[in-house]
Formats: C-alpha cells, structure tokens, sequence
C-alpha cells in the first residue's frame, strides 16, 4: 500500500514544526537541563532519530524484564526491576525530549522527524501502559483495560488536535511531561515499597486518616490502585475536554465548520466499542491473554496515529479507516452470533480465540512494519535524506578572519 502519493510529495517541503509547550516543569526545569547538560553528551554527527529510538530501546528493557518476572501482571518482582523502570523511562522522556534539539542543532529537522518521534511515542504507550499495570499488580483484568483505553485515548486525541490545529499543544500538565515524570516517581516508590502489593492497601489508612463516621466505609477502604483509576479519569476527562473545545474554538476563529472535526473521534470511539465488547465475549482471552492483545490494541492505535500525521504532514484528508480493527470488529459479531443463537461460531472459543489474537497481533505488526518502511523510505528518497544517519553533515564555512560567513549543507 501506497502512504504518500506522487502529488503530495511536495507538501514535504512545506513542512513547519509548530509546537507550544505551556508545562511549568519542562520551561524552567527540563528544558535547562536538556540543553545546558544533556545534548552535549551526544556528538553533531548523531542523528535525531537515532537519539528517539535509543531512548524507546529503554522502554523495551523495561518491558521484557518485568514481563519476565511477573508475565500475569499480578506478582511482585524484585525491587530492582521496578527502579530499572524508574530509570529507563526517564531516560525515555530525556532522550525524546533531547532529539528536536539535536535536529536544530545540526540542520536536520524535517517531516521525517515528527512522524518518526510520534511513531516511537505510538509504540511507547502500550508498552508503558503493560509495564505499569505490572508494577501496580493489575493483573490481567478490567484495570488494565481501562488504563489502555486511557493511554490510548489521550494519545488519539492529542494527535487528533494537532491535525486540525497543524499545532501540537501542550498543556500545563500533560502526559509527555508530567504524567512520566508521576509514573518515574511512582515506579521508584514501588522500589522502595518492596513490590506492587503496596498499592492494593487503604490508602487513607496507609497515609494516616483517622476512620471517621463522615467517611464512607467503601471509600475509606479504596487502594491506591483504585484512587489511580479515579484520579486518571478526571484527569482524562478534561484533557480531552479541554482538546476538544481547543480545536472547536481554532476552527471558530478561522472561520472554518468547527463540528466537522469531531467526526474525527469516531475511529476511536469504534476501537473502544469493540475492544471491550470482544472481551467481554471472550473472558478466557481477558484473564489469560491480556499482554498479546494490549499489544495488538496499541498498535491499532498506533497505525491510526501514524496515518494521521502523515496525513498531517501532507495536508491529506483525515484518514477514518483503520483496517487493523476490522479483525476484531468481525470477531464481536462472530462471538455475538453464537451467543444470541443466530450462526455458529467460526472461531469457536478456547485454542480458536487464542490462535486469533495471535494472528491478531501478526498482523498488526506487518501492516504497521510495512507502513513505517514505506512512509520513512518514500520521504528520505524525496528529500534526500538518511533516517538514522546524518546524510548531509551541517558544516560552517568560516572566512580568513575566523568568523562564520556562510552554512554549506546540500538541500534537497
């Protein structure tokens, strides 16, 4: 399949990186941080890209050690595995955030840069997402379901945003930012706690909260695990709120329909109708094979992402299809059927359920692998550039006297 066609080829040269960043924490602590300390650890001859998809190779770490120690998501590892996670996410955010730096550093900054960096994010977030139910001891259950939907959603929504605004945004406290920086932070207190069963305790008792008769017993009694799951979704509610309204009020102001955006949302509300309808049907793939299916779910994401930003990038039509759902779409209705008594099922349940997600995931990752090669080698062939690699080094040419007097790169 074709991503880009011949005649938006050039809409690449148009691109323009726009980008407002209204966190508190990354002006005045992480940005100082990464560009007076971190970026003179990497050389000018290092590409960006490679600098983002070292950063995720922490990730990936963090996420086959845990699944090592604990593959059902509910036991508790050694303590240090979850400081490891502590550590290979900061890394992650640092080496994310260090790799638009080092593109205007050396003249490298590009469409291929965003796609390839909210790719790697893509990717990121089921991993994320599987690491932390694990450091929470989630287990394979409806927890964990409702932190993917989470992840997932946010990521959707934020890249949704930047479609129709052509700016990515952030706020005072968003996800790239504060929300790593809280899951750096809780990962190092379940280190230091001994394990993920710390957070299956009262947390109004564990932090000292006199049971009072004003206080509801069930609440009194909720887990940190729960309080999580409270505060994620307030927190998820008004961040997409919060996007929603931002994107209706740009398309206000330049005087464009600003409802037609909405429809927009519309592949995610179908992703999130199927997934839980599927495993609700299937409860053996839920409590027994949630990590292979989270993984599949994140990559569905992950490709509606991709699409959107290529189409982004080449000022193409919002992209509504996503084939990677059509699978499951079809395993609802042959599940379905066969509860309610209208057709056999054709996968049956058991071995036939389990061998579908599987070929699921398969799937999943050759068509968003085959996406990934076609878009990153279509745009380096058009500008005539490497992806790992620096093609065209950035050199200065300096004058007899030792000042700077020109810039030679070879431009595409």
């Amino acid at each position: 399949m074709v991503y880009i066609r011949e005649h938006q080829l050039p809409k690449l040269r148009e691109y323009r990186y726009a980008g407002v960043d209204h966190s508190l924490i990354s002006r005045y602590v992480l940005k100082p941080f990464y560009n007076n300390i971190v970026i003179k650890c990497f050389p000018m001859s290092m590409a960006p890209n490679a600098i983002t998809l070292t950063g995720f190779f922490f990730v990936v770490i963090n996420f086959l050690t845990i699944l090592w120690y604990n593959p059902t998501l509910d036991q508790d590892c050694p303590s240090w595995v979850y400081a490891s996670c502590a550590v290979g996410l900061f890394l992650y955010q640092t080496f994310d955030g260090v790799d638009g730096i080092q593109a205007r550093r050396t003249k490298q900054s590009g469409p291929l840069g965003e796609l390839f960096d909210h790719s790697v994010d893509a990717c990121n977030t089921a991993l994320g997402v599987l690491i932390f139910c694990a450091a929470m001891n989630f287990g394979q259950s409806w927890a964990t379901v409702v932190t993917l939907w989470g992840s997932t959603m946010t990521f959707y929504v934020q890249t949704w945003d930047e479609y129709y605004t052509q700016v990515l945004t952030l706020g005072i406290i968003s996800g790239p930012v504060e929300g790593v920086l809280t899951l750096c932070l809780v990962f190092g207190l379940t280190a230091y706690m001994g394990g993920g069963s710390f957070w299956h305790q009262s947390m109004l008792e564990t932090v000292g909260v006199p049971k009072l008769d004003a206080i509801p017993e069930q609440l009194y009694d909720m887990p940190f695990t729960q309080w999580y799951l409270v505060y994620g979704a307030i927190v998820l509610f008004f961040a997409t709120g919060s996007s929603i309204v931002h994107v209706m009020q740009i398309r206000r102001e330049r005087g464009q329909d600003p409802i037609a955006p909405l429809f927009g949302l519309l592949p995610l509300v179908a992703v999130w109708t199927f997934v839980p309808a599927y495993l609700y049907l299937q409860p053996t793939i839920l409590e027994n094979y949630m990590v292979p299916f989270a993984l599949y779910v994140g990559l569905v994401n992950a490709y509606a992402v991709g699409r959107m930003i290529t189409a982004h990038l080449v000022k193409a039509s919002f992209p509504y299809f996503n084939v990677l759902l059509c699978p499951l779409a079809l395993a609802v209705l042959d599940s379905a059927g066969s509860i309610l008594g209208l057709w056999p099922s054709v996968l049956g349940g058991g071995d036939g359920q389990i061998a579908f997600i599987y070929a699921c995931l398969g799937l999943a990752i050759g068509v968003y692998g085959s996406f990934i090669h076609d878009i990153i080698t279509t745009i380096c062939d058009y500008i005539d550039i490497w992806c790992l690699t620096i093609k065209h080094p950035y050199v200065e040419k300096q004058t007899a006297n030792g000042q700077v007097d020109a810039v030679e790169k070879k431009m595409s």
